[in-house]
């Protein structure tokens, strides 16, 4: 073969090879298009909770190329917040974004994975969820009732809630009707308190109604956005309930299983860009908030320690309580433990002291 030949026929190899990768692409997208239908448990127009969602959309738009878009609906109008899970499960939506949180009811472990009463702070939830066991347990929980949660969202302590009345001591709580979540609501149950559970939508009118006396939802700059702070003048502190608070991407297993890996990759990347930007948004909106309470006729105010060591008793009875009688709970906090016990030695030496 001559040199004029090989260059010919190489030359022509390499124009095939263009013309088929230029080809296969448009194919390939058609086939493999991604159209959602995402059922949302947070308004959109709500700061910090509502964005993770939005920025999901955006990202995944942007890095698929158009391949990947999902359109979001907004609290209840495809299935209410508090069954987001079992519409996923079923396959009557393919993905939705929640709270894990809600599923107690149901899958007990679920509060473990969305908040922790005295538990984990959000980068050490984050440590625990991509490099320790955190990621590979809640797959594994709930693989069993046929969902993919993906952790798209994580910021720091909520308050502890909005009060009408001041708490003083544990006896402030006895009989007080409230509105509170997850384990931590279990705490307050055991403490005396009447505890109800109500959508976001429902808590504003509840509150001037007096259908209940208090309630925790989220951070200040949400709160505020929702008008707690026009009938409940005291805001409670330090977010004892949850330390952190995560919010997932739950997808239909068996849609997740037929995307392709690429696409899956896109996902879990842009779920966790999604995760820190949650974080930072967080961090930098509360500050102007908190100053601002005194011209709104709110008052800041912090839970006693004797109270506080009384809610830290309980909860670990509750805890106890908890994982006594399910073993998926009993696996994955123990596995919460285990990895504070070990990040705590690190913490205690980096970090300057709270009140440095």
């Amino acid at each position: 073969m001559s040199d004029n030949t090989y260059v010919v026929k190489n030359t022509v190899f390499n124009l095939l090879m263009v013309s088929a990768l230029a080809v296969a692409p448009a194919s390939l997208k058609a086939e493999e298009q991604v159209r959602w239908k995402v059922q949302a448990a947070f308004g959109t127009h709500l700061p910090v909770v509502g964005e993770p969602i939005k920025r999901l959309v955006k990202q995944l738009d942007a890095v698929s190329g158009g391949q990947m878009k999902l359109k979001v609906f907004e609290p209840g109008k495809l299935v209410p917040s508090f069954e987001i899970t079992e519409a996923v499960k079923n396959n009557q939506l393919p993905a939705g974004f929640t709270w894990l949180g809600y599923d107690q009811g149901k899958i007990p472990a679920a509060a473990l994975i969305a908040a922790v009463p005295f538990g984990m702070e959000p980068w050490e939830y984050a440590a625990w969820w991509y490099e320790g066991e955190g990621k590979a347990l809640a797959e594994a929980l709930y693989a069993d009732h046929n969902v993919h949660p993906v952790l798209c969202s994580l910021v720091g302590p909520e308050t502890a809630g909005w009060f009408k009345k001041e708490i003083r001591t544990a006896s402030d709580l006895e009989g007080l009707k409230i509105r509170f979540a997850g384990l931590g609501g279990n705490v307050l149950q055991a403490m005396g308190a009447s505890v109800t559970m109500l959508p976001a939508g429902e808590i504003f009118s509840a509150l001037d109604k007096g259908v209940i006396d208090a309630s925790e939802f989220s951070l200040p700059v949400v709160d505020q956005r929702m008008g707690f702070d026009k009938v409940a003048k005291n805001n409670y502190f330090p977010g004892w309930h949850q330390t952190f608070t995560a919010s997932h991407l739950i997808v239909n297993k068996g849609v997740w299983n037929r995307l392709a890996e690429q696409q899956r990759a896109m996902v879990n990347m842009s779920c966790t860009a999604s995760t820190f930007r949650a974080m930072t948004s967080a961090e930098a909106a509360q500050g102007a908030v908190v100053a601002g309470f005194a011209a709104r006729g709110v008052t800041a105010r912090r839970l006693s320690d004797p109270l506080l060591r009384q809610l830290q008793q309980q909860t670990t009875k509750v805890m106890a309580s908890q994982a006594a009688k399910d073993s998926d709970f009993k696996r994955i906090y123990h596995s919460q433990l285990t990895f504070m016990e070990t990040y705590k030695r690190w913490k205690k030496l980096a970090y300057l002291p709270r009140d440095f």
